[in-house]
């Protein structure tokens, strides 16, 4: 593969060394990996290694490090093995992110992995499972209100990074000793949060993509009830709460957008007065404008729409004593119908619309009739004492000659059409007595 990927559309080029495994939340692209000079620009590179931990360190020996790069890194004791993710002139603006100064005290990168190291780093790694199960029971045995929840090895073995979720403060001085002897390696302790251990372990959201703690996020925001109430979604936990038990993230994505509508809107405490009666504030489509009125406090009855701005009409009448006659006379697209609050959770709801489908469909044939049916019939004055006989089924002509020569007429629409009785004085015959 070509080491630059030109795209021709006039906007300049798009440098394939700047880009990194986007399946990685804390994945940047250096944009500025393109221009000549860029890494001798700085030498500090980025570093990431498992579980999303990132570490920024010198390149003191002016190794040629690119993005993607493996190298070991200096650590407490031994050495780590990690990812190369940035160099360059971008180093420095991450760091400032982070808070962190270019005069701190900065470990340096040994050199690019060899061969033997990855060998190390692979044996150290596939011990990790076996370690946490392990762990787990013994934190057990010692009765502590903890779960380790991942465990993360150096990358030559000599040090293992135990995560763990705690609810209270835990004393683990003890289980660090027993880790100690049971491991042979150095402990670390590191408590995480609930967002953060769902983020590590990934998964598949309600909304059906991926957790977003897991691909793009990376600074944890508190989430509120209150986020909830701004957008009137009704405070269902288990509708609320996301897989890692806690209030979801996308909750505080379109608060912003909510509040600045809501203040477009009058007051929920607010009663419309109508010749009619009151009317209560029942429930707004926020993004709408559209606001609902009950005739009752409590229940939903006589329901009405309103637009913001037929409302707020409606509410300066009532400060300067005057009323309208009613609300529908206001409202354009008010109409009193009766809602069911709980139909988008049932389920029977879609055989419905199957059942009036089935109802409306009919056969062309009976549609003719019916419409035939519907046919005003003709009626003649018949002689007295003449009996009328019934007419028999088959191809009549039209009363009166009409229809045309050609047209064939169907026996059985010729059946709901009166029979033309001919006069006596027109058969020739004596007038009835």
């Amino acid at each position: 593969m070509s080491e630059e990927l030109k795209w021709n559309s006039g906007n300049g080029g798009l440098c394939c060394r700047g880009c990194g495994r986007q399946d990685k939340q804390l994945n940047t692209y250096d944009y500025l990996a393109d221009i000549p000079g860029n890494d001798e620009e700085c030498d500090l590179v980025e570093v990431q290694f498992k579980n999303t931990r990132k570490g920024y360190y010198r390149n003191s020996n002016h190794l040629p490090l690119s993005k993607g790069d493996i190298v070991a890194v200096e650590a407490a004791p031994g050495h780590d093995i990690g990812v190369v993710t940035l160099t360059g002139r971008l180093v420095m603006l991450q760091m400032k992110k982070a808070n962190l100064k270019r005069d701190a005290e900065i470990k340096r990168i040994y050199r690019k992995a060899k061969t033997v190291d990855m060998e190390k780093y692979a044996e150290a790694k596939a011990r990790e499972h076996d370690t946490m199960i392990r762990s787990r029971q013994i934190a057990n045995s010692l009765l502590l209100n903890m779960k380790i929840g991942d465990v993360e090895y150096q990358g030559d073995g000599n040090k293992a990074i135990f995560y763990y979720i705690a609810d209270e403060r835990v004393d683990f001085r003890q289980l660090i000793k027993v880790l100690a002897e049971t491991f042979k390696v150095r402990i670390e302790m590191r408590q995480i949060g609930a967002r953060q251990e769902a983020g590590r372990i990934g998964g598949i959201g309600p909304c059906g993509r991926e957790l977003c703690c897991a691909t793009w996020m990376t600074n944890f925001v508190s989430v509120a009830t209150s986020a909830a109430r701004f957008q009137d979604i009704s405070l269902n936990p288990q509708k609320l709460a996301g897989q890692c038990a806690k209030l979801k993230c996308c909750l505080n994505y379109e608060v912003d957008v909510y509040v600045e509508a809501q203040k477009r809107l009058p007051s929920k405490e607010i009663v419309l007065e109508t010749k009619d009666g009151e009317f209560y504030f029942f429930k707004a489509d926020i993004l709408k404008g559209i606001i609902t009125y009950s005739s009752d406090k409590n229940v939903p009855a006589n329901l009405v729409e309103l637009t913001a701005r037929q409302a707020f009409e409606i509410i300066n009448m009532n400060r300067h004593g005057q009323k309208p006659d009613s609300l529908q006379a206001e409202g354009a697209q008010g109409e009193k119908h009766s809602v069911d609050l709980l139909e988008q959770e049932n389920i029977a709801r879609f055989d419905r619309a199957k059942k009036k489908k089935k109802k409306g469909g009919g056969s062309r044939q009976q549609g003719k009739q019916n419409v035939a049916a519907k046919q005003p019939k003709q009626t003649e004055d018949v002689p007295v004492g003449k009996e009328v006989q019934p007419q028999q089924s088959g191809n009549a002509p039209r009363p009166n000659g009409g229809g045309g020569k050609n047209k064939k007429r169907n026996g059985s629409n010729n059946l709901n059409r009166p029979h033309p009785v001919k006069s006596a004085q027109e058969k020739g015959g004596e007038k009835p007595q």
